[in-house]
C-alpha cells in the first residue's frame, strides 16, 4: 500500500511539468521567442504628484459641497470672534457702571439721596432705584410695611432677571456653533472621502499618491470645523463666568436698594412724605 502511494508521485510531477509548459506557451512572446512578462501597474513618480497642497489650493480643488461646508464654518468662526469682541466691550462697560453705582448706593442714607446722586446715569442701578420709588409712590396710602417691601422686592427681582437676560443675548449662538461645527466639518469630510473613493474606482488604482490629495481636502473640512468649534466653546464658558459675576453685582445693587427702602420705611411715614415732597 505504501509502495503504491510512492509510485504516484512521479506521475503527479509529470502532470505538473506539462501544465507549466502549457502555461508558458500561452504567454506573449517577443521577436526572439522569449515570453514577455505581464505589464506592471503604472506607478506615479514624484514628477506627477501635486506640487501645491496648501489650504487654499485644497479648498479650490475641493468639491462644491465641501467648499460650501468650509465657507459656512469660516463664517461661523467670524461670528464667534465678533460676538466675543462685542459682548466683552458691552459687559466691561456695564460692570464698570454698576460698580460705580454700587459705591454711590452704599454711601446714600435714603432712597431720595441715592436717586439724586445717580441722576440720569445709564445702567441697571438707576432702574432699580426708579422701580423702588415708583412702588413707594403707588403704596403711599398703605400702612403695611411688609407688603410694601414684598412688592418692591418683586419689582427688583424682575429687573435683576431682565438685566441678566439682556446681557446674555447673543451668547446662545456660541453654544450652537460649539455643538454643531464639528459635525458639519465631519459631514464635509465624509462627502470628500466618498468622492475620493469614487475617483479611486474610476482610476482603477489604489496608489496613495492618487488618493492622498482627495483625502487631504476632505480632512481640511474637519480641521476647519474644529477651528470654529473649540474657540466657541471656550468663549461661551468664559462668558458664563463673566455673566455670573455681573449678575452678582446686580444682586448686590438690588440688595442695596432694598436696604434703603427698609431704612426709609422704618423711619416712618412722615419721612416718606418729606422725601416725596423733595422730589
Amino acid at each position: 500500500m505504501t509502495i503504491g502511494r510512492q509510485g504516484r508521485w512521479p506521475a503527479r510531477l509529470a502532470w505538473l511539468a506539462v501544465a507549466i509548459v502549457a502555461l508558458v506557451g500561452q504567454l506573449p512572446q517577443n521577436a526572439t521567442g522569449q515570453p514577455v512578462p505581464p505589464a506592471e501597474v503604472p506607478v506615479i513618480g514624484s514628477a506627477h504628484l501635486p506640487r501645491d497642497l496648501s489650504p487654499w489650493s485644497m479648498f479650490m480643488s475641493a468639491d462644491l459641497v465641501v467648499q460650501s461646508v468650509m465657507i459656512g464654518l469660516v463664517f461661523a468662526s467670524l461670528v464667534t470672534w465678533t460676538v466675543w469682541l462685542a459682548k466683552n466691550i458691552e459687559l466691561w462697560l456695564a460692570s464698570r457702571r454698576l460698580r460705580r453705582a454700587l459705591a454711590t448706593l452704599a454711601g446714600a442714607r435714603t432712597l431720595a439721596d441715592a436717586h439724586a446722586a445717580l441722576g440720569n446715569r445709564r445702567g441697571v442701578a438707576p432702574a432699580l432705584v426708579q422701580a423702588a420709588r415708583l412702588e413707594l409712590r403707588m403704596s403711599a396710602d398703605l400702612l403695611d410695611k411688609a407688603g410694601i417691601k414684598e412688592r418692591i422686592s418683586t419689582r427688583l427681582a424682575r429687573l435683576d432677571t431682565a438685566a441678566g437676560r439682556h446681557m446674555n443675548r447673543g451668547t446662545g449662538v456660541l453654544a450652537t456653533i460649539g455643538a454643531t461645527a464639528p459635525f458639519v466639518g465631519l459631514f464635509g469630510t465624509v462627502w470628500g472621502i466618498m468622492n475620493s473613493f469614487i475617483g479611486i474606482s474610476k482610476a482603477q488604482t489604489t496608489n496613495l499618491a492618487v488618493v492622498a490629495p482627495g483625502i487631504a481636502e476632505a480632512l481640511l473640512a474637519t480641521a476647519i470645523g474644529l477651528f470654529a468649534a473649540i474657540p466657541a466653546v471656550i468663549i461661551y464658558n468664559q462668558f458664563a463666568r463673566s455673566l455670573a459675576r455681573y449678575r452678582a453685582l446686580v444682586g448686590d445693587a438690588s440688595a442695596e436698594v432694598s436696604r434703603l427702602v427698609s431704612r426709609d420705611l422704618d423711619r416712618g411715614q412722615a419721612h416718606l412724605e418729606l422725601a416725596r415732597a423733595a422730589e
